[in-house]
């Protein structure tokens, strides 16, 4: 790790001696003069570029500051940095960060983005804003739910081990029973931090613990923890053990200190988690959400502002909520015409929502049909994608199901982006815990959604890019990825997509859910509303089964804000989109629309629109 008190210039050398030798050659020999360029403009340039190769190299350190102080950041970005640890989530650590952050602020401050080049001012203002809104969010620090049913340390444990660590040396085979002996340190942390939350009045609502509780449980089930088949753990590690073809004295050795690990770190560590979630669940007070924390109101104000990244306030997001609701509810009516439906929306919704012809049985075949049918979709849209885009993503993208140790708490469908280095593809998951939760009209939106082109296309395409820092391929902006996943779905109806009248109501179903999001986020967290009144609102307005509205409120209780940035950001793209067409008529190309979206990985919306004015510009003068 780098020391905290390094100055900026140290902070790089620290980083690679090696890397700034490299530059300073260049340098010098980029400033020999040229009788071709007047002395006053080659020194000009010979300082921008020296300043850019000066702030690259910074922003090159803090990346490797940052993957050494979360091995699983740097684990999920497919780098073997602290491979064989955890993160530490320890008060004292998290003090540690804080004081970094603040480090970093002042010395990204010495950096002058009027003379840079424009994507160097960029990532400096990325830098800068993402720095300063992660100090302002610390004083939250303890509203933040260390646990929660939908995705916390009791699954993130499993899932890392079997999705995360990948197994091609026996070095990394050690490196993977090593986490497995440290489960034990990591989750006292986590009761550390449960039990400084519960000091301060914040627990998790009173619903979510046998959630948690029955997740927690799964994962102890099995072999070595008890008679009968392999736990997911140590099924998952036979796989690997298996595919590196060792010896078999060796394998015997690997397998016997990873089932000690598991009896000697996992199992005790689990029980003590579990232990703590029953004793806080009892209490744990009634009241779902985050208004009754400290400084509530304050704290979901910051949400909305780190997730949209808007100044937009509460009552705003509800009103543009309920105003895209009434809009779409007409366009499902268009549909119900088109389909010679006779009735009220809620008799469509209704038929959508019953219907067995929308539906893939509830056995294995059915949930492989799903599989197969998705597979397709991302597949057949595949082909079209020159058409619209100039950047294309080398990355490969896989559909598969949610396992099942996670598919009852887990979301509807995700994604995983792939590896920097192509070893990992991207992951599009769909839970088919309950496949009455997964209508086949649904499937197109879903897939262009979590696939192609929605996130497969723009994180794949964000990893794999060259001329920016690679810290800007991974800071969060929930708004741009979000809002180009939403974007992501009515895009293809454009490509020609969406023929079936049924699938096209399924695209705007799944709209309506994240105009809906708007209203019952900010009812929840601003208005007071009930989890009750909150999942009879989506019942009331969506055609959505009611196993899909009860887990997604109970979702956007545990993430407040998040769920506000979809609507918010797709509509941010669209009306870029409608900007650049007017400003530049004839000249507009879709595909130079889309690859300047991109080029630049994620972004606030504010730089959004920065960087679209620049491109019509650029455009304009061609």
């Amino acid at each position: 790790m780098i020391p905290l008190n390094y100055s900026r210039r140290l902070l790089v050398m620290a980083f690679s001696s090696c890397i700034l030798l490299t530059a300073c050659t260049k340098s010098d020999q980029a400033s020999q003069p040229s009788t071709q360029v007047p002395a006053q403009q080659q020194a000009e340039a010979s300082s921008i570029k020296a300043q850019s190769q000066e702030l690259k190299d910074y922003l090159q350190a803090m990346d490797l500051e940052d993957m050494q102080r979360s091995p699983l950041f740097a684990s999920y970005r497919g780098e073997k940095i602290g491979y064989d640890k955890w993160d530490n989530i320890s008060e004292a650590y998290a003090n540690e960060t804080l004081a970094v952050w603040l480090r970093r602020l002042e010395e990204l401050k010495q950096f002058d983005a009027n003379t840079l080049a424009s994507n160097d001012a960029l990532s400096l203002k990325i830098a800068q804003l993402n720095t300063s809104r992660a100090i302002k969010g610390d004083k939250f620090r303890h509203n933040n739910y260390i646990m929660q049913q939908f995705r916390a340390w009791h699954t993130v444990v499993p899932s890392m081990l079997i999705n995360i660590h990948r197994v091609n040396s026996e070095q990394e085979l050690k490196d993977y029973i090593a986490r497995v002996q440290k489960v034990g340190v990591l989750f006292d942390q986590v009761v550390e931090q449960m039990r400084l939350r519960a000091k301060l009045g914040v627990f998790p609502p009173k619903w979510t613990y046998p959630q948690m509780l029955e997740a927690s449980k799964n994962v102890i089930v099995g072999a070595p923890f008890e008679k009968g088949d392999d736990s997911t753990i140590l099924k998952d590690f036979k796989n690997k053990l298996s595919a590196l073809s060792l010896d078999n004295s060796v394998s015997q050795k690997y397998l016997s200190e990873v089932e000690a690990a598991l009896l000697s770190s996992v199992k005790p560590a689990y029980e003590k988690l579990i232990k703590e979630l029953q004793l806080q669940q009892d209490i744990a007070p009634e009241g779902d959400g985050v208004w009754r924390l400290p400084n509530g109101k304050d704290y979901y104000n910051y949400l909305l502002q780190f997730y949209t990244t808007t100044d937009l306030n509460a009552e705003q997001v509800h009103q543009l909520g309920l105003d895209n609701v009434a809009r779409i509810h007409q366009e499902m009516r268009d549909i119900m015409t088109k389909v010679k439906f006779k009735g009220e929306l809620q008799d469509f919704f209704a038929f959508m929502r019953d219907d067995n012809q929308f539906y893939y049985p509830e056995t294995d075949d059915g949930r492989n049909a799903y599989l197969t049918e998705a597979t397709n979709l991302v597949d057949t849209i595949r082909k079209k994608l020159p058409e619209y885009f100039g950047i294309l993503p080398k990355a490969d993208m896989v559909v598969k199901r949610v396992e099942p140790f996670r598919e009852r708490s887990a979301g509807k469908a995700f994604y995983q982006a792939p590896s920097a280095d192509g070893s990992r593809a991207g992951i599009y998951y769909a839970n088919l815990f309950r496949m009455s939760s997964m209508p086949k009209y649904q499937m197109e939106a879903l897939a262009y959604h979590e696939g192609i082109p929605g996130h497969h296309m723009q994180r794949a395409i964000t990893v794999e890019l060259k001329d920016i820092p690679n810290f800007q391929k991974y800071v969060s902006f929930t708004a741009f990825t979000e809002g180009w996943g939403l974007y992501s779905e009515y895009l293809p109806k454009e490509m020609g997509f969406y023929q079936d009248p049924y699938s096209d109501f399924g695209r705007l179903a799944m709209e309506l859910w994240r105009a809906c999001r708007l209203v019952v986020d900010t009812g929840i967290h601003a208005k007071k509303w009930s989890r009750e009144e909150a999942i009879k609102y989506l019942q009331d307005n969506t055609p959505n089964p009611a196993e899909d509205t009860v887990k997604a409120i109970e979702r956007y209780i545990v993430y407040p804000g998040q769920a506000t940035a979809y609507l918010i950001g797709k509509i941010k793209i669209l009306e870029l989109r409608e900007h650049a067409k007017a400003e530049l008529g004839d000249k507009f190309d879709i595909r130079g629309f889309h690859d300047e979206v991109l080029k630049d990985g994620p972004v606030p919306l504010s730089l959004l629109e920065e960087k679209i004015d620049r491109w019509i510009e650029n455009e304009k003068k061609l």
